[in-house]
């Protein structure tokens, strides 16, 4: 980990297989990417297990898949990229990806969309945090991949799940943090000193789901936050960057002052030639570009470890049917390249913000007036209110100009 660069990093899916390139690898395609990533600035790229390509059985990890994660970090070698691999995926993109042999039949509705090899199924998790035949899978699993990666050049540290608390939540705190202990363990015994963290996200933050901050700064390096103004009902609109900021700090101050990364934020863009109904706003691509400089300045000034952008590139038509994008069709738009690879004006933006030095963290939480133990008793009254105090008394004598 360098602590002396503001680390700017890009979340990826491959255009044309999403989800599911795991399964359908190209080298050439992955290869063209990273070298597109590399020009643009970029120098950290979050990928994702996605756990039953990696998994199929809870006793026996996918040779071949292992092999192609070692291809795409030999390509980001060779790209000057580095990776950050993320364990259990898990939640992504509106639907929980899980094998089936960790879910268990539910005909009880859902918030989201129960995945498994690309259908939909009446299933929901077991809980990975109390179960223990899963907890045992979950460990060889990180250990198979860590001696796999572990001593890879390419490699910059460790996610052990993307917004975890979206597919299951653990009966107590103390099987949150314990489950990350071992996970924790599990890493270090196969030889990785590398930085280790966890993608929480808002949501951790407007209810109490037993594995937030503070579990997080116990047990990790780094905490990680992902935050999107299109979905902050109490945010001043889909183009408030200083929500970012504030999440960060937040988060940040649940974790005894933890350092940070921003590991997700971005912003859907308005299709240049089809007009498609969404509940979630879409921004102008200039907009877009707007409010993401708005943003990297603001993680930048705060002195968070760095800031990833969501997401590579827009998904391409031929996915649309398919889920999570059949239901959830501004998801398919998130990226900072078109389908067909053409950039859009963020791009030009990020590459500015390419191999800064880091500010040191932001030590100031004056505005915050209740102390820690005090706010998850009130998530979603504290949250508004305190982001008043923040607009008003965080940021004012301190924005970057």
């Amino acid at each position: 980990m360098n602590d002396e660069i503001f680390r700017l990093g890009i979340n990826y899916w491959p255009a044309h297989r999403a989800m599911f390139w795991w399964r359908e690898f190209e080298v050439e395609e992955v290869e063209r990417d990273f070298e597109r990533l590399r020009e643009a600035g970029f120098d950290l790229v979050r990928v994702f297990l996605l756990w039953e390509e990696f998994q199929p059985e809870p006793d026996r990890i996918a040779s071949e898949t292992i092999e192609r994660l070692r291809a795409v970090a030999d390509l980001a070698a060779r790209a000057r990229l580095q990776l950050l691999p993320t364990f259990f995926t898990g939640h992504m993109s509106g639907a929980n990806w899980l094998p089936a042999w960790a879910c268990e039949p539910s005909e009880a509705p859902t918030r989201f969309r129960t995945i498994v090899s690309g259908r939909v199924l009446h299933a929901r998790p077991r809980n990975w945090y109390a179960d223990p035949e899963l907890i045992e899978a979950q460990a060889r699993l990180v250990r198979e991949v860590v001696r796999a990666l572990g001593t890879h050049p390419a490699l910059w540290g460790w996610d052990l799940g993307n917004e975890p608390s979206n597919c299951v939540i653990p009966p107590s705190h103390e099987h949150g943090l314990a489950w990350l202990e071992r996970m924790v363990a599990e890493i270090r015994a196969a030889g990785s000193m590398h930085p280790i963290t966890l993608g929480l996200h808002m949501e951790d933050l407007e209810e109490d789901r037993r594995l937030g901050p503070a579990e997080v700064a116990r047990a990790c390096d780094l905490l990680a936050m992902h935050g999107y103004p299109v979905y902050a009902e109490w945010a001043e609109g889909p183009t408030d960057a200083q929500l970012l900021p504030f999440l960060g700090l937040l988060t940040r101050w649940l974790g005894g002052g933890r350092d940070l990364l921003f590991e997700e934020f971005g912003a859907p863009t308005r299709p240049l030639q089809t007009e498609i109904p969404s509940r979630i706003p879409f921004l102008s691509e200039d907009d877009a570009a707007r409010f993401t400089q708005e943003a990297l300045a603001l993680l930048h000034h705060f002195g968070f470890a760095g800031a990833l952008l969501w997401c590579y590139s827009d998904y391409a038509p031929a996915l649309w049917d398919h889920p999570p994008f059949d239901e959830a069709p501004h998801e398919r738009f998130f990226g900072l390249w078109r389908a067909d690879g053409t950039p859009k004006p963020v791009v030009d933006v990020v590459r500015t913000w390419s191999g800064l030095p880091r500010h040191a963290p932001h030590r100031d939480f004056t505005w915050i007036d209740i102390a820690p133990e005090e706010f998850f008793k009130s998530p979603r009254l504290h949250l508004p209110r305190l982001y008043d105090r923040f607009r008003r008394e965080g940021t004012s004598a301190t924005l970057p100009t």
